[in-house]
């Protein structure tokens, strides 16, 4: 299984903390899910948090980068991307998490990765912190939000 070996969630507090959740709109079920283990992990650190909705994947780094400019001290980009017959999965998939880097590297702030790259529909019920689930990936992803986050603040606090 590919949790194995992932960190405990949970635990932290991130009060102070201003975090925007962005989420893409395709596999709502699947996404969902996700929205909910990320709401449910900011509420338990403290956060105050703002959710975001666009239109796919593809848009969620700008998304992302808009809400670090206006302030946020995190964002947690969340999303489903699945496998089809034609090369748009390897595009999209290279695009958003390219992406995504660029804009936390850029900001000097935590995009938390949340993003589902699947082989089908299966593969995402399974992560989607869902009942039944085998694993929350939206919690995950805030987790590592707060945690980076509270990380940073104290790095740029020794200096």
């Amino acid at each position: 299984m590919s949790g194995k070996g992932a960190p405990i969630v949970g635990g932290t507090d991130g009060t102070g903390l201003e975090v925007v959740i962005v989420a893409g709109t395709w596999h709502d079920v699947i996404t969902d899910g996700l929205i909910a283990g990320a709401q449910r992990t900011l509420d338990a650190a403290g956060a105050t948090w703002q959710l975001v909705r666009v239109p796919g994947s593809f848009e969620l780094a700008v998304a992302a980068q808009a809400a670090l400019a206006a302030g946020a001290d995190a964002v947690v980009a969340l999303g489903v991307i699945i496998r089809g017959g034609t090369p748009h999965f390897e595009y999209v998939s290279s695009a958003t998490t390219d992406g995504l880097t660029r804009v936390a590297l850029d900001a000097g702030k935590p995009v938390g990765f949340g993003v589902l790259t699947l082989d089908d529909e299966q593969q995402g019920l399974d992560r989607a912190g869902l009942p039944g689930s085998h694993e929350d990936k939206g919690a995950e992803a805030a987790d590592a939000a707060v945690r980076t986050a509270l990380v940073l603040r104290a790095l740029r606090s020794q200096v």
